[in-house]
C-alpha cells in the first residue's frame, strides 16, 4: 500500500446482505471486493488487498481455512475476524490482527479497517504487540475473571505482551508527542491493563 493510495479491503462473508452492507459502509472511502465464500476469497485475495474482513463460520471453507491460506501464501495484509463464534482460547494460534464479534456497528467496521491500515506501517515487535493485545481484549470480553486466571495459555500472552511492552515504550521513546498519540489510538484497548 502506498502512503497516499486508501487500503484495499476484502470482506468476505458468506451472508449476502451483510457482505454487501459492509462493503457499502467502506467504498465511499476505500477500493472493495466482496467474496461470498471462502473459495471465492481464496480467488480474490492478492498482494494488492491490504485489509481483509473475514467471517469465521462459512460453509465450505471457514474462515479459519482462509486465514490460514492467506498467511501460508505470505500475502502482506492484516486480517480482523468479523464474526458470531465468541472467542475461545483457540484464537491464541490464530493469525489474525483484530477479533469483532457479531452483531457489529458502522463505526466498529470502519475504526478496524482504519487501525488495521495504520498498523500496515508498523514494524513487526510493534504490530505482535498490537495483535496480542487484541486477543487479550477479546479474550477478556468473553471470558471470566477465574477463567482467565486458570488459563496457562492465557498465562502466557500475558507474559508475551508484558515483554513486548517493555520493548514497544522503549520504542516510542523517540518519537513525539504526535505519533505517540497516533500509535496509542491504533492498539486495542486495554493496554497496560
Amino acid at each position: 500500500m502506498s502512503e497516499t493510495a486508501a487500503p484495499t479491503v476484502l470482506v468476505v462473508e458468506d451472508e449476502r446482505h451483510l457482505a454487501d452492507l459492509f462493503a457499502g459502509w467502506l467504498e465511499e472511502h476505500y477500493p472493495v471486493r466482496k467474496a461470498y465464500d471462502g473459495d471465492e476469497a481464496i480467488e480474490a485475495i492478492d498482494d494488492a488487498v491490504d485489509v481483509v474482513l473475514l467471517d469465521r463460520r462459512m460453509p465450505g471453507l471457514s474462515g479459519d481455512e482462509v486465514l490460514e491460506t492467506i498467511r501460508e501464501r505470505g500475502i502482506d495484509c492484516k486480517v480482523a475476524m468479523v464474526t458470531a463464534v465468541e472467542p475461545d482460547f483457540d484464537i491464541l494460534e490464530m493469525g489474525f490482527d483484530d477479533y469483532l464479534v457479531k452483531p457489529v456497528s458502522f463505526q466498529e467496521i470502519v475504526d478496524t479497517v482504519e487501525r488495521l491500515a495504520a498498523r500496515r506501517t508498523y514494524d513487526e515487535q510493534l504490530d505482535e504487540y498490537a495483535r496480542l493485545l487484541s486477543k487479550r481484549v477479546s479474550l477478556e470480553s468473553e471470558k471470566s475473571r477465574r477463567q482467565l486466571a486458570v488459563s496457562e495459555e492465557f498465562a502466557e500472552l500475558e507474559s508475551r505482551i508484558d515483554d513486548l511492552g517493555t520493548n514497544v515504550d522503549q520504542m516510542v521513546e523517540g518519537f513525539d508527542d504526535d505519533d505517540v498519540a497516533a500509535v496509542m489510538h491504533d492498539l486495542p484497548s486495554g493496554r497496560g491493563g
